[in-house]
C-alpha cells in the first residue's frame, strides 16, 4: 500500500520516500508518493524520482498498482531502476499536474451547468469533455459559456470529505457517472465539494478555489449517438 499523500494535499509537488519494490514489468512502487495515478479520465502524473546520489529517474507516467492503493511509477527507461530500501525524493511535474487540476475541476462545474447523467470523460493538459446523456436540446456554446465561467468566477470552495462505502449506496444521487463507478471498496469514498453548488465522489486532484480555473469556454459539441451529448472545454487563454 502506498500513503497517497496528493489525495489530502494536490499543491505537493516533492515528497521523501522509499523504494518497496520494482514490479515484474519495471513499474517502481514506493511507500508514499505526491504522483496521482491514472483514473477517472485523469492521466497519470509525470516527473521524476532522485536518489541521494543525484541519480534521476524519469517517470513517463504513473498507473494503478494490483494492490489497492499501490500507485506504480513508470520510467521512461528500464534503465538504472532503484533497489528495494532506496531513500529518494519524488517530484511531479507541476505545471502539467496543475492544468489538469482547473480543468477536472471546471469539468465538475460543466456538471451542474449540465446537470444530466455522465456517460464518460476525459482531462488533458489544455482541453477535458464529458458525455452526457440528453435526449432534449441543449442551450448553444456561448450561453454554456458564460453560464460555466459565472460559476468559475464565483471563486468557490472546493474541498474534500469522506463518507463509508453504505451510506455512498444509501446516496445514489451523489453519482453522477453511469459508466465509471466511484473508487469503492476500501470501506470509504471521498467526496469533492465545491461550495454549495456540487457533491459528487471523486479520486482526483482539484484546485482549491474555482477562480483558480481562470477563464474557459465550450470548444465543442458533438452528437455521438441518439442521447449522447459531447461537450468539450478547454482554457480561453489569450
Amino acid at each position: 500500500m502506498t500513503a497517497l499523500l496528493f489525495r489530502d494535499d494536490a499543491y505537493l509537488t516533492t515528497c521523501q520516500a522509499q523504494v518497496v519494490g520494482v514490479n515484474d514489468r519495471g513499474g517502481i512502487v514506493l511507500d508514499r508518493t505526491v504522483f496521482y495515478a491514472a483514473g477517472g479520465g485523469q492521466p497519470g502524473d509525470t516527473g521524476h524520482l532522485k536518489a541521494a546520489d543525484g541519480t534521476e529517474i524519469a517517470i513517463a507516467t504513473t498507473v494503478k498498482g494490483d494492490a489497492p492503493d499501490e500507485i506504480v511509477h513508470v520510467p521512461a527507461s528500464p534503465e538504472g531502476l532503484p533497489e528495494p530500501g532506496t531513500p529518494i525524493e519524488a517530484e511531479i511535474d507541476w505545471a502539467i499536474r496543475h492544468r489538469r487540476m482547473r480543468i477536472h475541476t471546471a469539468l465538475h462545474l460543466l456538471s451542474c451547468v449540465l446537470p444530466y447523467p455522465v456517460t464518460g470523460g476525459q482531462i488533458s493538459d489544455d482541453y477535458g469533455r464529458l458525455d452526457f446523456d440528453i435526449d432534449e436540446p441543449i442551450a448553444p456554446k456561448d450561453e454554456l459559456t458564460d453560464a460555466l465561467n459565472a460559476l468559475v468566477s464565483g471563486d468557490h470552495p472546493v474541498t474534500s470529505e469522506w463518507i463509508t462505502d453504505e451510506a455512498l449506496d444509501a446516496n445514489p444521487g451523489l453519482v453522477k457517472t453511469m459508466s465509471v463507478k466511484p473508487p469503492m471498496g476500501s470501506g470509504r469514498v471521498r467526496l469533492i465539494r465545491i461550495g454549495d453548488i456540487d457533491l459528487q465522489p471523486c479520486g482526483g486532484t482539484h484546485v482549491a478555489r474555482t477562480g483558480e480555473i481562470g477563464r474557459v469556454k465550450i470548444a465543442k459539441i458533438e452528437n455521438k449517438g441518439a442521447k449522447n451529448r459531447r461537450v468539450r472545454v478547454a482554457f480561453d487563454e489569450v
